[in-house]
């Protein structure tokens, strides 16, 4: 049985973030739409999706501990080409997933307020909001609101998912399609390509454990911060399920073909659960999806700009002028507006760029991988601070696993 100290409340928070982080398009849309598409048939893949990357996250808050320092620092001491591996790819996709998440949740603040307003427009209105909380109140007023977010989400999303189970309809596995096949391999990888969060998000979540600190002027034990860490973590594998498991009772066998758009996904999903559940069910689905891509679309208007500031001070740690000029307020107002142009360039060939952004994010997690690790066992951490061996050994078959999928969604990608 687990013992938490009276201190743990000073440690729990990052967790809850990184989970808010996580439950976004990957949940609300792909694991939905897994089981729209293939009943109970992938929960499979979810669980060891989830199971393969966890150690790679794991390292995230562990090195912040050991050291007092973020990944993005430590990679920086390993080497710069593990420092320009993460700048690449953060570069690569922040605007295209910051946009991503913003016009899903945008899309839902219609549903929400009833104020059909022009989608642009919601787009600015939502990042305005999350930019003017974050501003006032940065690491403590997102703490603050995830936490209330996180409790709201999870009741809204499991009083639908009881509703389900006593209204729904539970398909067997023998009448889903089969996954193996050109289609079904390409969803399969999207689907874990992102569960239930990149990679990556290991140095945010070093970050945040070291803003916590900060906040409570608490330095947290090891066990204080990974029982943070895999409540959060866990939580969000469990949330990918029950959204999995809603998909499959309310949506598989409907005949739908579900858009590609986030937008009108969102849409689609809040009506064919009405449909199936009632009218009566419609703010609570709503509810539900509109937490889910509120609290992600603000913990990546954090994420993003945090890092990047983290980036800059690492390679230049002695320029005050850059420094200011590059300031988390700066950064974040900065993202936002980038975002928001792509947003009115792209239009509706949006959709292209999402796609680009998760094959980069899948292509690039088994190096990410191989980096934490390296860096984890590396000399930067002391010996009580590094994994334990059953650790070590399933961050050896994670890579292999990463690296097998990446193959096979290279082979299937451009050569069938």
């Amino acid at each position: 049985m687990i013992k938490i100290n009276s201190t743990f409340k000073y440690a729990f928070g990052p967790g809850l973030i990184l989970a808010a982080a996580a439950v976004g398009v990957s949940h609300l849309v792909q694991s939905t739409r897994a089981g729209a598409d293939y009943g109970f048939t992938l929960v499979w893949a979810v669980i060891l999706a989830s199971l393969m990357k966890y150690p790679f996250l794991e390292f995230g808050p562990r090195f912040a501990v050991a050291t007092e320092k973020s990944l993005i620092e430590g990679y920086q001491k390993m080497g710069k080409w593990a420092l320009w591996i993460y700048i690449i790819f953060t570069l690569g996709t922040m605007f295209a997933i910051q946009a991503a998440v913003t016009i899903v949740t945008a899309s839902l603040a219609i549903e929400l307020t009833g104020f059909n307003l022009p989608l642009l427009a919601w787009c600015v209105i939502i990042l305005a909001i999350c930019v003017t909380i974050l501003i006032r109140g940065q690491y403590s007023a997102l703490d603050s609101i995830i936490k209330v977010v996180m409790v709201v989400l999870s009741l809204s999303t499991l009083a639908a998912f009881g509703v389900a189970l006593f209204d729904g309809h539970t398909p067997s596995l023998t009448e889903a399609p089969s996954i193996w096949n050109v289609a079904g391999i390409t969803f399969l990888i999207a689907l874990m390509g992102w569960m239930p969060i990149p990679i990556d998000a290991a140095a945010w979540h070093s970050l945040w454990t070291l803003e916590r600190s900060k906040q409570t002027n608490h330095r947290s034990t090891l066990n204080e911060s990974l029982l943070d860490f895999n409540i959060g973590y866990i939580g969000s594998a469990i949330l990918a399920l029950i959204f999995l498991g809603l998909g499959a009772m309310v949506m598989f066998g409907a005949g739908v073909s579900f858009s590609s758009a986030g937008t009108a996904f969102a849409g689609q999903l809040i009506d064919l659960y009405t449909q199936t559940l009632g009218e009566w069910a419609h703010w609570i689905i709503v509810i539900c999806a509109f937490t889910t891509m509120f609290s992600t679309t603000l913990t990546v208007t954090d994420s993003y700009p945090r890092v990047s500031r983290e980036i800059i001070r690492v390679l230049d740690p002695n320029s005050v002028k850059i420094s200011k000029l590059f300031s988390y307020k700066n950064l974040m107002i900065l993202i936002s507006l980038i975002s928001i142009g792509l947003l009115y360039i792209t239009g509706s060939q949006f959709t292209y760029i999402i796609d680009l952004a998760t094959s980069l994010s899948f292509l690039t997690a088994p190096a990410l991988a191989y980096i934490n690790y390296k860096l984890i066992t590396s000399d930067q951490v002391d010996e009580g601070f590094q994994p334990k061996k059953w650790l070590i050994y399933l961050s050896w078959i994670g890579l292999v696993f990463l690296t097998t999928f990446a193959l096979i969604f290279f082979y299937w990608r451009f050569f069938m």
